[in-house]
């Protein structure tokens, strides 16, 4: 069985898909485990990360993406089987001065979205196939029911769903998939008052909803009744070497308050903000394997480093949570 997780969180830009990006690298990469990356997210950025723009355009046209799950509910069409997936898809250079490739993260898969996964979900709103009710539990589990079908749950170790900021009815399939998720952050106000609601929004909202449609619906073994918070990755923090901190003094102001609210919840290390990340990411690869980039090994801080602690520190949290 895969150990199913969500990165979610209703705020954009912070860093949801880096994060599931490089978890799913440093998985991979570090601790030899099989991964299926599932893209939920409308605006398809971790698609186009991971198949370069040319290969993930081509596998919109030919609707080979997980719009497709749900379009079988809309259109009243056969469910898509596993030539959703495409195989392997991380294949690029990764040694910034290009003397060696690297062979690829063939242990990586990748489940695509295209643009119109937007329109889908406002047609799957509004879609009633049959009873009322049951037609509310059937949209909201057919991510359940393509992992069932598929039996790619015995396939990987794990499966990471990169959701939209939102949590309407396609992350909610993905949290109705899974046995966990994680919530990146940036610290600041927003989050302070964002993440305790998020919080409870997924325990006594979606999780209670669910368990209640499901008395009504048939069984789906894949729905996990009560998806378990691993923790909140701070992302992006600003780092200023003349403060006590070494962070922003906003930035300290906040993550002091995130901090006193969450503890232990709040996992380390906090992954700094660098234009290095950036660029690793427009190549296509993760931070990994490229320590001889000045803007990846900044001062005092390796940014590669970080996001290695970081996996095995979600990891071994993940491990305890789903054994």
């Amino acid at each position: 069985m895969a150990k199913r997780i969500s990165i979610i969180n209703f705020k954009g830009g912070v860093g949801k898909t880096t994060l599931a990006f490089h978890l799913a690298t440093g998985l991979a990469r570090f601790h030899d485990a099989s991964v299926l990356l599932v893209d939920v997210d409308h605006q398809s950025s971790l698609s186009a990360l991971c198949l370069q723009p040319r290969r993930w355009l081509q596998l919109a046209d030919d609707e080979k993406t997980i719009n497709e799950v749900f379009s079988s509910f809309v259109r009243n069409g056969e469910m898509p089987g596993t030539e959703i997936i495409a195989r392997s898809p991380i294949r690029h250079l990764y040694t910034r001065d290009r003397s060696r490739r690297y062979k690829g993260y063939d242990n990586i898969d990748l489940v695509p979205a295209r643009l119109q996964l937007d329109n889908t979900e406002i047609e799957l709103t509004r879609t009633i196939a049959g009873d009322p009710v049951r037609s509310e539990w059937d949209k909201r589990t057919l991510i359940c029911r393509w992992i069932e079908e598929t039996g790619v749950d015995d396939e990987y170790d794990y499966i990471i769903f990169d959701c939209p900021p939102a949590t309407k009815v396609v992350s909610q399939n993905a949290v109705a998939a899974s046995h966990g998720y994680i919530v990146p952050v940036v610290p600041e106000a927003v989050m302070e008052r964002g993440a305790p609601h998020l919080e409870e929004l997924m325990e006594t909202g979606i999780d209670n909803m669910l368990k209640a449609l499901a008395l009504m619906g048939d069984p789906r073994p894949i729905h996990v009744p009560d998806t378990q918070l691993i923790g909140l990755v701070v992302t992006r923090i600003e780092v200023h070497g003349m403060t006590d901190s070494g962070y922003t003094n906003i930035h300290t102001t906040h993550l002091e308050a995130l901090q006193s609210r969450w503890g232990t919840q709040l996992i380390e290390p906090y992954i700094v903000q660098g234009v290095g990340v950036i660029e690793t990411l427009t190549s296509g690869n993760p931070v990994y394997g490229r320590s001889g980039d000045p803007n990846i090994e900044r001062t005092n801080v390796k940014i590669d480093e970080q996001y290695r602690e970081l996996t095995s520190e979600l990891a071994s949290r993940i491990g305890k949570l789903i054994p």
